[in-house]
């Protein structure tokens, strides 16, 4: 029975977000980036949902980070990260912790661009559903 419910509501979120001219979510702004040690890094997403009312929704952001070290060598990562946004609010934020080095603390990395490949989104089952 569970099964049945669950591919139910996959099938109604497909339909619904196909019917939608606008996504669920959007990002507020450009990928934040911090720099927290030589090569260890944060990377925050300010995200939009006010589409998710009333039940929240969640899902992953891949994107991708093209870096340096000091000594000149550029590498191009692609990495992913989870979200979820509350039924309660239309904001949300995800943050991820990446190191990006060719030997372990060795160089001090420069980020050179971060970009967003794609935002994958699922609207939360209403809580109230049996």
């Amino acid at each position: 029975m569970k099964t049945i419910r669950l591919s139910l509501l996959a099938l109604i979120c497909v339909t619904a977000q196909a019917a939608q001219a606008t996504p669920l979510i959007s990002l507020s702004q450009t990928p934040l980036v911090m720099r927290l040690s030589k090569d260890e890094f944060r990377i925050a997403f300010g995200i939009n949902g006010e589409q998710c009312a009333p039940n929240g929704c969640h899902g992953l952001i891949r994107y991708r980070v093209d870096w340096r070290t000091e000594g000149g060598v550029t590498r191009s990562e692609l990495k992913q990260v989870d979200f979820a946004v509350s039924p309660q609010s239309g904001r949300s934020i995800t943050v991820d912790r990446q190191y990006f080095d060719t030997a372990e603390g060795a160089h001090t990395t420069e980020i050179l661009k971060v970009s967003v490949d794609a935002i994958t989104c699922f609207a939360d089952a209403d809580p109230r559903t049996p």
